[in-house]
């Protein structure tokens, strides 16, 4: 089977050839991308993120055979300044229609409002909004975008003991703040079934 990196230099000079990188990987991208964003949005992230990828194939690593952490880093910003660009358009419509309409949504309760998730995940929004941003962006990469530590860390830029230290934080403290004192289910890897 033809690599993600070989696929991307042939890319170099045959620019038709990066087909094949959105052939293989834009399921799981929109897929991501829709439950970051809702539906609408998440196909424009998932336009965009191939664009992106275009653009700047040049740069890739091509030491690394997968470029699914590198496409899910790149959807994870765009979903970022779609949804700041949300916000933005909510805050001129209140203003313009000067209705005190309580839009102060957070970036998880927005996404999670839109995405057909899983009953856990919807009882576990309010825990994942108080995370912050980084730790809310690797827990999305881990449980929706299905990443290893070492693609997490590949698509957010940090280094993979980072991450580590990341996901159990977050373990952690949804284990503290589940209802009951109840803990998450674990499943064959020690993965928190968190997962949509």
């Amino acid at each position: 089977m033809t690599t993600d990196a070989e696929i991307l230099r042939r890319s170099l000079a045959r620019p038709q050839e990066f087909a094949a990188l959105f052939d293989r990987h834009a399921p799981v991208v929109g897929r991501y991308a829709r439950r970051l964003v809702g539906a609408d949005a998440g196909d424009d992230v998932l336009s965009e993120t191939f664009l992106v990828a275009f653009r700047r194939r040049v740069d890739y690593d091509f030491d690394r055979e997968s470029a699914l952490p590198w496409l899910l880093g790149i959807a994870t910003r765009l979903a970022h300044r779609a949804r700041a660009a949300e916000a933005r358009r909510w805050r001129a419509l209140q203003a313009s229609a000067s209705v005190a309409v309580e839009v102060a949504i957070s970036d998880i309760e927005a996404a999670a409002d839109r995405a057909d998730a899983s009953a856990r995940l919807r009882g576990l929004a309010p825990q994942i909004r108080r995370l912050s941003e980084a730790d809310r962006d690797t827990l999305l990469l881990y449980a929706w975008g299905d990443l290893s530590t070492e693609q997490i860390a590949d698509a957010l830029g940090v280094p993979v003991g980072t991450v580590w230290s990341r996901i159990n934080r977050i373990r952690r403290r949804l284990r503290l703040e589940l209802p009951g004192g109840d803990t998450a289910e674990e499943g064959n890897d020690g993965r928190a079934d968190v997962r949509a």
